[in-house]
């Protein structure tokens, strides 16, 4: 549903509608929980970790009345999380939502390719043309479908995120094809998704999808083979570079860094570094618990350290840090970014202990999140609607993945076992 954000968000709804009152109802059953008692609280607990950092940041928000409204609206993330975890709650779930997940990844890589290779998405092209005989319109306006300067994918070309959700599901993929084929179905998989992201043009997934292939080849391929298929694949990036002239746009853009001068930098950064200065601002004067969640852009203009400057991205505010670290910092303060940490430190502690099948099983929604998450690039924004749906997504993933209890659990239609069927 991601490629419709409102149907996504309808779905999302009444997913937790339902977990809530399913959970709710087995309770006063006196039935055990279809989710075990660690799974529960760990995903509570990474649920907390975002969400109480966007309450603390309302009280004294530049925009108290939307920091409310949308931390009143975060609540529902809590049992649409728990509806997550129970899908991977036991080893036939398991199995259907993650090999799902990676089917879904997979068709939207060949897509990808289509679009390459033809100029559409045939999956985009197709929603666009019922969108068309139900409303009289396309899904999005002409003026940005021609300003499209990316392989856009099912997103389409007024949402040009395809690059980083891609990367990040990138894990589930790779990992069901070197289950399914070996090594060389990981290898074809790689392959695929690289032509796909490079074309795709997002700097930010390509190191994500850098993050992917380590630490899901390093295990598989070993040291030396590994480095040959990067080494390959750096060829395969530079002639696609070559002959695209959106990534050789942005190759030229990120050797601008090398110029030596701040003026330089920014433009590298595609103006990252103007908004970065401006973040720095905001921590400044509302170190505590920031300007509040989803308030970079209503405090951008007084923090602007450029204001007589033609904006890098056009006109219009920066609506976001762009980087997860000074977007926690600048909307939610120091506060939340203790308790992000907090919560992270409790995702690492149950990583820890886990036993070695726990973590085997959780490997492909932790790395996942942990790609998502890593600290040392740029990021989408992270208490939006979209991004911060699908983290909290993979979240819930991990969680549930990591402490499934692998007993069958009472109130749970997949595991009735009919009686005399043993």
């Amino acid at each position: 549903m991601l490629p419709l954000p409102g149907i996504a968000e309808t779905v999302l709804g009444l997913g937790a509608i339902y977990a809530a009152a399913r959970m709710v109802q087995l309770r006063l059953q006196g039935k055990q929980r279809m989710l075990s008692s660690p799974a529960w609280a760990l995903t509570s607990i990474l649920f907390l970790g975002y969400w109480l950092p966007q309450a603390f940041s309302a009280f004294d928000a530049i925009d108290p009345g939307t920091a409310w409204r949308k931390t009143a609206a975060g609540l529902r993330y809590l049992p649409f999380m728990w509806l997550v975890a129970i899908a991977v709650g036991t080893p036939e779930r398991r199995a259907l939502t993650l090999k799902g997940i990676a089917v879904i990844t997979g068709i939207w890589t060949l897509d990808g390719l289509a679009q390459a290779a033809f100029g559409t998405s045939p999956l985009f092209w197709s929603m666009d043309q019922l969108k068309w005989a139900i409303s009289g319109h396309g899904l999005c306006p002409p003026a940005e479908m021609a300003a499209a300067d990316r392989l856009s994918g099912v997103l389409g070309p007024c949402n040009l995120k395809f690059g980083q959700v891609l990367a990040s599901l990138s894990p589930f993929l790779l990992f069901a094809a070197a289950a399914r084929f070996g090594r060389w179905g990981w290898m074809v998989s790689a392959a695929a998704l690289g032509v796909v992201l490079v074309l795709a043009g997002s700097r930010a997934a390509w190191l994500t999808y850098a993050l992917v292939l380590v630490f899901s080849g390093w295990r598989l391929l070993g040291a030396r083979t590994l480095l040959a298929c990067v080494a390959m694949g750096l060829v395969v990036a530079i002639g696609l570079g070559v002959g695209s002239s959106q990534v050789r746009e942005r190759l030229e853009r990120t050797a601008m860094a090398w110029e030596g001068e701040s003026d330089g930098v920014n433009q590298a950064l595609s103006g990252r570094a103007q908004i970065w200065a401006a973040a720095g601002c905001m921590i400044e004067q509302h170190p505590i618990n920031g300007v509040g969640a989803r308030g970079f852009r209503d405090a951008y203009p007084e923090c602007n350290p450029r204001p007589e400057a033609q904006e890098v991205w056009g006109d219009g505010p920066a609506l976001h840090a762009h980087q997860i670290l000074l977007e926690i910092l600048a909307e939610t303060g120091v506060l939340g970014l203790l308790l992000w940490l907090a919560a992270a430190a409790q995702a690492w502690r149950a990583w820890r202990f886990a036993p070695k099948a726990a973590r085997e099983r959780a490997r492909p929604a932790m790395l996942a999140l942990a790609v998502t998450v890593f600290p040392l690039n740029t990021h989408l924004a992270f208490y939006s609607t979209f991004w911060g749906g699908l983290t909290l997504l993979l979240a819930a993933l991990y969680a549930g993945s990591l402490l499934a209890s692998e007993a069958p659990t009472q109130g749970d239609p997949a595991q009735t076992v009919p009686r005399g069927a043993h």
